[in-house]
């Protein structure tokens, strides 16, 4: 398996883009938020649907995605179905054993929350198969903004909400953010690996190393220019996404590019307006494109507060439970 190393500025140095000069930046939550411009009441489905313009797209049979077996969302791991609940002697003994070796939950959780859960979203709001029906995420892109259904398309797309929440995970304090930032990618690039073989039949292991290697050098690119993109404005965000998830298409539609860069921006507001806590503990799902994102007012914003102190803090001198421990703020 292709080990990939957490994209920080070292391994943006080479890449052909002016945005090497930002890749280094670390976000605060201020600048999420202040970078997040919600124009019009108009989803970004609604938007693009707006547009008359038609768009022909190439046609390669080979690289749909046609498998004679699908792979799970993530595994066969009874640990990854939702539905699953540990045995409660299971439970109390983890209890002990957290509390008595003082264990750092907050690290710990990078598994499961980043490499479980957060993926589980990144690839789910664009997988797609030949023949079958798409989602109302995957409808967005493959038809809304109209996107080819290829495998590599949706390793785009799957990068571009990667990216989305490596935003917020940098405005983490360092040795958790970069830990969750590690754990999506590795899961990331072991999905690609399996999916390659299992469902594209790519049997040589030569093979599919050259192509993983070819979409972790993708990956570098990808998210240098989208980085200088949040950094500056929309302009330059709306370039970032014309060469990568639009493929740098000669007959780009402006109003279908609108669509994604407002798309974008609504999501990372909402992922400012969350606590590190919040955000650590999976609370977040990426806001459907059909939906509208507004600002929150002032009221909004302090009646979120409270309901977050009132979930994370003591009360009724209630002890929290080793595993729900955390050093991470749910003010900020």
């Amino acid at each position: 398996m292709l080990r990939v190393k957490t994209l920080v500025p070292s391994l943006c140095r080479g890449v052909n883009t002016a945005a090497t000069k930002t890749a280094h930046h670390v976000p605060t939550l201020s600048q999420i938020n202040s970078s997040a411009t919600l124009p019009n009441l108009q989803s970004p489905s609604q938007l693009a649907q707006s547009s008359h313009l038609e768009t022909l797209l190439p046609t390669n049979e080979f690289t749909q995605i046609k498998p004679k077996t699908k792979r799970p969302l993530l595994s066969n791991s009874k640990y990854e179905d939702s539905t699953y609940q540990l045995p409660q002697y299971v439970q109390t003994i983890g209890e002990v054993v957290i509390a008595t070796l003082r264990l750092d939950m907050d690290r710990i959780r990078a598994g499961p929350i980043a490499g479980s859960h957060y993926y589980a979203e990144c690839k789910t709001q664009s997988l797609q198969f030949a023949d079958e029906e798409l989602s109302p995420s995957a409808k967005f892109f493959y038809e809304e903004l109209s996107l080819p259904r290829t495998f590599t398309q949706w390793f785009q797309i799957t990068a571009l909400h990667t990216w989305i929440l490596s935003v917020r995970m940098r405005a983490m304090p360092f040795k958790y953010g970069r830990n969750y930032q590690q754990k999506i990618i590795d899961r990331f690039f072991r999905d690609m690996e399996l999916r390659l073989h299992d469902e594209m039949n790519v049997n040589s292991s030569r093979i599919s190393d050259q192509y993983l290697k070819d979409y972790n050098s993708q990956l570098r690119g990808i998210v240098c220019s989208y980085d200088e993109g949040f950094a500056t404005d929309d302009a330059v965000l709306a370039t970032a996404l014309w060469r990568n998830l639009f493929n740098a298409r000669e007959e780009v539609d402006f109003v279908k590019l609108e669509a994604a860069v407002k798309y974008v921006r609504g999501q990372l507001y909402i992922l400012s307006m969350m606590s590190d806590r919040e955000f650590a503990l999976g609370k977040f799902r990426f806001v459907p494109p059909q939906e509208i994102v507004e600002r929150f007012t002032e009221e909004q914003i302090a009646k979120m507060k409270a309901v977050a102190k009132e979930e994370y803090e003591p009360k009724d001198g209630k002890k929290i439970l080793p595993s729900q421990k955390s050093k991470l703020s749910y003010e900020n």
